[in-house]
């Protein structure tokens, strides 16, 4: 579980083992769900200027909460992702560009045949500047028009953030032939790869 600190960031102990990130002051966390969270972590993983990605679960009541426990939907709980980055190197308007191409945010409960509330698409601003931020690109792409449907993207603060298991972390990078990769994150990679070159990591 992350622990908010007064500028807002999320860097501390998780419950499940200790993945901890020097804090720097350029360094900023945003946690956001947007459909499986092996997919966000994938994509994310590939950016430049991010620091580390920490599949993991949050907006729910439940403490701790299992994977399996998620999965029933009982728990209020969406698989998330927690991107700590280095503002010097990307911003947060860049890290939610990124996020409103890798999953579709009009479709509610739901991305592809992952359907649950577990799979929302939410953002779970840190701090006021996080959501004045996030409530200006939702406006500015609704208005553009580039989905037929409103974006539906839930936009709330973070109140816990609780690490997944072990096994899914950097699960596209372990599991690389496994169905799911090949099928739905794959052609996801493939998308940001293009759409983000210049942002993808050189090594």
């Amino acid at each position: 579980m992350w622990r908010l600190d007064q500028s807002g960031s999320a860097f501390g102990k998780v419950l499940r083992g200790e993945r901890m990130v020097e804090k720097k002051d350029n360094y900023q966390a945003v946690t956001l769900g947007g459909g499986c969270f092996w997919c966000l972590h994938a994509a994310y993983s590939e950016i430049e200027g991010v620091v580390k990605v920490v599949s993991g679960y949050a907006g729910g009541t439940t403490g701790n909460p299992s994977y399996e426990q998620v999965c029933t939907g009982r728990t209020g709980h969406a698989e998330v992702v927690q991107v700590d980055f280095d503002s010097s190197v990307i911003s947060y308007e860049e890290i939610l560009d990124l996020f409103f191409v890798v999953h579709d945010p009009t479709t509610l409960n739901r991305q592809g045949s992952d359907v649950g509330t577990q799979y929302r698409s939410a953002i779970f601003y840190h701090d006021k500047r996080q959501k004045e931020i996030a409530e200006k690109k939702i406006e500015a792409l609704n208005s553009e028009g580039i989905w037929a449907n409103p974006i539906v993207t839930e936009l709330v603060p973070l109140e816990e953030f609780y690490a997944a298991e072990d096994y899914h972390q950097d699960y596209f990078k372990n599991n690389p032939n496994q169905s799911y990769c090949q099928v739905v994150i794959n052609p996801k990679l493939r998308k940001i790869r293009s759409k983000f070159a210049d942002k993808l990591k050189t090594t």
